[in-house]
């Protein structure tokens, strides 16, 4: 089968790689309709590159047909449309049972010290071949697919695998009142997401900063607030701006949908850059001990967030040596919350919105599709935030 496999920082290529198998009765193998290419996708093509190896198939968004299933998947069978989480868990340990999926005891990577195995995401979580691709193998099929309708195109369901997910659970982390204010830390398609779930489930104001045109029109035209970073001369400036509306305190919560890769972090970026050269037999045990994450997003929503409120982080960070101001926080009495979206902890919930009324507009999220073939070019494009690309889904 054709899959998209990683050879090195910002080389990824499409390559020919052996179809799936079912291994363990619980697998099952899905013939891929479309895939995600997701900002997470991005700190593998440049800043974790110490943690993969050439050949990884990369991906972690897919939804698809069912091929073959395996004797311990009761639920499934051959033809059934689904989508699949981009964590695998078993559904029935402590962990799965408390709405913690992404903590599975069945597949937490325990020789790493992680959390459960992810699709295409370095062997910190596992090294499991990844979902851009032809075909894939589903571990724990008997809990991960979601079964959906047939009829709607794929972009109804497709962000259940990851984006509607991961965006519902920053909301919900942020702990929003009725009528309550959040800010928006980056607009890419998380960032995109969390607005409009927030604004579906009662936030009063919603404000939304980044600094690429495109991502800020489309949230503008759904109602967002939006603070263009490149219409300050400094941070204050923005923090002075939304305070300003807010009464001078502060939104109620921010979410930090950036992560590892923040504009304005220019040592940790030559840090990261510098990491990212070194020979992988080096790089790798230094990431580990003391790498360091790109931090201006972290600490700017410590300082917007109003004293007492709550700050959600959902942008990835990899750091293992982060400077963090204590103080701030502990004066502030701010909760934080953060972590992988436990997908089928949210599905349930999220499913009633993905009805004709189209409230999150799923519909028209993508920005661009492109067939699995053009891959490196979409990672390039996604990578330099060229041709207004916001959300790319492939089609194998």
């Amino acid at each position: 089968m054709k899959a998209v496999t990683w050879q090195g920082k910002r080389d990824v290529r499409v390559e020919n790689v052996p179809d799936p198998t079912i291994q363990e009765p619980t697998d099952a193998v899905i013939r891929i309709t479309s895939t995600g290419l997701c900002g997470s996708d991005l700190h593998l093509y440049e800043v974790l590159t110490p943690f993969m190896t050439p050949g990884d198939i990369l991906g972690h968004e897919p939804m698809g047909i069912v091929e073959e299933v395996g004797a311990g998947v009761p639920d499934l069978m051959a033809g059934d449309r689904v989508v699949v989480p981009f964590q695998i868990a078993c559904g029935n340990c402590w962990m799965c049972l408390d709405g913690l999926p992404t903590q599975c005891e069945t597949t937490q990577v325990t020789g790493e010290g992680m959390g459960a195995a992810l699709f295409g995401y370095t062997r910190l979580y596992g090294a499991v071949p990844g979902a851009q691709a032809e075909y894939l193998r589903v571990p724990q099929a008997q809990f991960g697919p979601i079964k959906l309708p047939e009829g709607p195109p794929d972009d109804r369901f497709v962000y259940l695998s990851d984006v509607l997910p991961t965006a519902w659970q920053a909301v919900a982390y942020a702990d929003l009142k009725q009528g309550a204010s959040v800010a928006v830390l980056g607009l890419g398609p998380i960032g995109d997401m969390a607005c409009r779930v927030a604004q579906v489930r009662g936030a009063g104001q919603v404000f939304g900063v980044d600094l690429v045109t495109e991502r800020l029109r489309r949230a503008r035209e759904r109602g967002v607030a939006t603070f263009d970073l490149r219409d300050f001369d400094s941070e204050k400036e923005l923090l002075t701006a939304i305070r300003d509306e807010t009464d001078g305190r502060g939104p109620d919560a921010v979410i930090d949908a950036v992560g590892t890769e923040a504009h304005g972090s220019a040592a940790a970026r030559l840090t990261q850059r510098a990491s990212a050269l070194l020979p992988r037999k080096l790089s790798g045990p230094l990431a580990e001990r003391f790498s360091v994450d790109r931090l201006a997003a972290f600490h700017t929503a410590i300082e917007l967030v109003r004293r007492g409120g709550t700050i959600s982080i959902v942008g990835v960070y990899g750091g293992t040596a982060d400077p963090v101001p204590m103080i701030t926080l502990f004066d502030k009495q701010i909760q934080l919350r953060m972590g992988q979206a436990n997908v089928r902890r949210w599905s349930d919930e999220i499913m009633p919105y993905l009805t004709d009324e189209d409230p999150l507009g799923v519909d028209d999220f993508a920005t661009h599709r492109l067939p699995l073939s053009e891959a490196p070019h979409a990672y390039e494009m996604f990578q330099r935030k060229q041709d207004g690309a916001v959300k790319i889904l492939m089609q194998p």
